[in-house]
C-alpha cells in the first residue's frame, strides 16, 4: 500500500516521491515530487479521464506535449492537465517537479505496480494490467 515517504523508481532515472497520498488526503489529492534523469524520451501519449493535474517545476526543464501542444516549462513555472486531455511530458535534461493528482484514485497503485515486478505488475498482467487502471491511465 502506498504510503507518504515512499520512492517509486521507474526506467530512464524517473523517480517518484510520494508525499500526500489517497488515503492521507480522504482521495482528494496524490502529490508527488516526480525526478526525470534527463533521457529526454517521452512515456506514451496518454489521458485521466477524471483527474486533473498540476505540475510545478522545481529544477530543470520539463518537455511537455499537451493536446498536440509542445512545450518546454522551466524551474518555477507551473501548469495544468485537465481531466480527459492528451499529454506526455519528461525531463528535458535532469529536472524536478511537484505533482499533484485530483481525485488520486488509484493513481500511486498504479504507479507501483507499472514499476514493479512479480504478480500484479504491468510486466507480468500486460492489457488486463492497463484494463483495471483504465479510470486512472488510457492511452490516447
Amino acid at each position: 500500500m502506498a504510503r507518504a515517504g515512499q520512492e517509486i523508481h521507474g526506467s530512464g532515472g524517473f523517480k517518484l516521491r510520494l508525499i500526500k497520498t489517497g488515503a492521507e488526503t480522504g482521495g482528494e489529492l496524490l502529490e508527488m515530487e516526480g525526478s526525470w534523469g534527463g533521457d529526454g524520451g517521452l512515456p506514451p501519449n496518454h489521458f485521466h479521464p477524471r483527474q486533473d493535474e498540476h505540475f510545478e517545476v522545481l529544477e530543470g526543464t520539463l518537455r511537455a506535449v499537451i493536446d498536440e501542444t509542445e512545450r518546454c516549462y522551466s524551474e518555477g513555472e507551473a501548469f495544468d492537465v485537465p481531466a480527459g486531455t492528451p499529454h506526455q511530458m519528461a525531463g528535458d535534461g535532469p529536472a524536478r517537479a511537484k505533482w499533484e493528482v485530483r481525485p488520486a484514485l488509484r493513481t500511486a497503485e498504479f504507479f507501483e505496480r507499472l514499476n514493479g515486478e512479480g504478480p500484479g505488475s504491468a510486466r507480468e498482467m500486460g492489457a488486463a494490467f492497463f484494463e483495471e487502471f483504465s479510470e486512472e491511465y488510457q492511452p490516447a
